[in-house]
């Protein structure tokens, strides 16, 4: 009789990582309009941001009513300055409806109680806990995180019993780990055989090294055997380093016997790369961009974080395009790019993020706002009569006033009248405890 491969069961609530092309977890980058867009363009899967325990643990869950989205929040301390206002912030944010089966909470913890206490807030409204063992960046390790827990197995393993026990089997969703390689095959395999005797459902490889960064090829070499090790004990292995596309994924699993992959600056870049050369491959910057920007815009992103994305999706040097990339609005991204079905939305959240009274480079016209202009106009004039050049230094517009935020409806965003629109398929995190200017990373 045919030998038959053992599965680690998969909970009723979870989800089998088998066959799946996913977004990987990345600080900045995984946040929930980049998650969305991913979806839309084909992702099986979405991990989100590395969150560290201790920010999800005083979190308070509510629900947005604008939009419908969860939010998990809690009020800055301020660094402890009592002449500073306290403002509350959103560390972590989903959307039940489209991400529903499909998003991964990723965590850096460093301690078993913490990490069952982080995941027990979120357990109800995700399909797994995945947890960070990968992260090279010094904001994880230095707190005996990411990384850090290559160099202890004993706690790395601790953690992932106690997830399993306490949350995995009590929620029904499945838990999962994301690692690096060791300097030795040895090693690797010596820490890979010990995790998959957790009770975990999946295991993630990062085909590089701590000391590895991005810009560095992937080292292929072990994963078969890290593979092999995972099919022993019945645990999905899903691949991750230089995966750029769905097509590349899928034959990169066949060649390596890898059961998923992960895909992570390519889609940082265009999240179109989830299509199949099939179904048309890479869409022009543009679309992804218009796509992203009604994500954002319908889920009261951080604008930060949104500016920082455009400034990787946005690939044309034309004037219009270095603009947005420099705005300080939703609204001015909308003007300068042209997207003129989401500017209504685009200024009512504006209003209830406090960017309206920011200085905008565009105007409503497309020219510079009246007050603006009749000063240019008064200012050549006296140049003029005094014999000098009329040459002026562009003038910033007038700051448009910022209004009452409004707390229920808003202007709701228009189906995008963009061509893609036919393919429908549809903070502070880690990012709550580094500097928010940290580039993305993939963890």
């Amino acid at each position: 009789m045919a030998s038959t491969t053992p599965r680690v069961p998969i909970p009723a609530n979870g989800v089998d990582y088998r066959g799946k092309i996913v977004l990987a977890p990345m600080v900045r980058s995984g946040e929930l309009p980049s998650r969305l867009i991913a979806l839309k363009y084909g992702a099986d899967l979405v991990w989100g941001p590395e969150t560290i325990d201790q920010a999800i643990m005083g979190a308070e869950r509510r629900v947005n009513p604008r939009n419908n989205t969860i939010e998990f929040t809690r009020v800055s301390s301020n660094g402890g300055r009592p002449d500073m206002p306290k403002k509350e912030n959103v560390i972590y944010r989903l959307d039940p409806a489209r991400e529903k089966g499909k998003l991964i909470f990723q965590m850096g913890t460093a301690r078993p109680d913490y990490a069952v206490r982080a995941a027990k807030m979120v357990a109800a409204d995700v399909a797994g806990i995945d947890v960070n063992s990968g992260c090279p960046k010094p904001f994880s390790t230095s707190g005996g995180m990411g990384a850090a827990l290559l160099r202890t197995p004993d706690k790395l393993v601790s953690i992932l019993e106690s997830l399993v026990q306490e949350v995995g089997i009590p929620y029904q969703i499945g838990i999962s780990v994301k690692i690096r390689l060791l300097e030795t095959p040895e090693m690797t395999e010596s820490l890979v055989k010990r995790l998959v005797a957790t009770g975990i459902t999946g295991l993630t490889i990062h085909c590089r090294t701590t000391p590895m960064r991005p810009r560095e090829r992937a080292i292929r070499d072990q994963l078969k055997m890290i593979v092999g090790v995972c099919h022993d004990a019945g645990v999905a292995c899903v691949m991750n380093g230089d995966v750029t596309s769905r097509d590349q994924a899928l034959a990169l699993m066949e060649e390596y016997g890898a059961d998923g992959a992960m895909i992570a600056t390519a889609a940082e870049a265009n999240s179109s790369c989830f299509r199949s050369a099939a179904e048309g491959g890479l869409l022009p910057w543009r679309d992804v961009v218009e796509a992203y920007m009604e994500e954002a815009i319908r889920a009261e992103n951080r604008y930060g974080n949104t500016k920082f994305l455009l400034n990787m999706m946005i690939q044309s040097k034309d004037n219009s395009s270095k603009q947005a990339k420099q705005a300080k609005n939703y609204l001015d991204v909308c003007r300068l790019l042209q997207f003129d079905h989401l500017i209504p939305a685009a200024k009512e959240v504006d209003k209830i993020l406090g960017l309206a009274d920011r200085p905008t480079i565009s105007s409503e016209d497309g020219t510079q706002p009246s007050a603006v202009q009749k000063a240019k106009e008064n200012n050549e004039s006296a140049r003029a009569a005094a014999g000098g050049s009329t040459h002026l230094k562009k003038q910033p517009p007038t700051r448009e006033s910022p209004g009452p935020i409004r707390t229920n409806s808003r202007a709701s965003i228009p189906n995008s009248t963009s061509q893609t629109e036919g393919d429908t398929t549809d903070e502070i995190t880690a990012s709550a405890s580094i500097p928010q200017q940290s580039p993305a990373v993939a963890v």
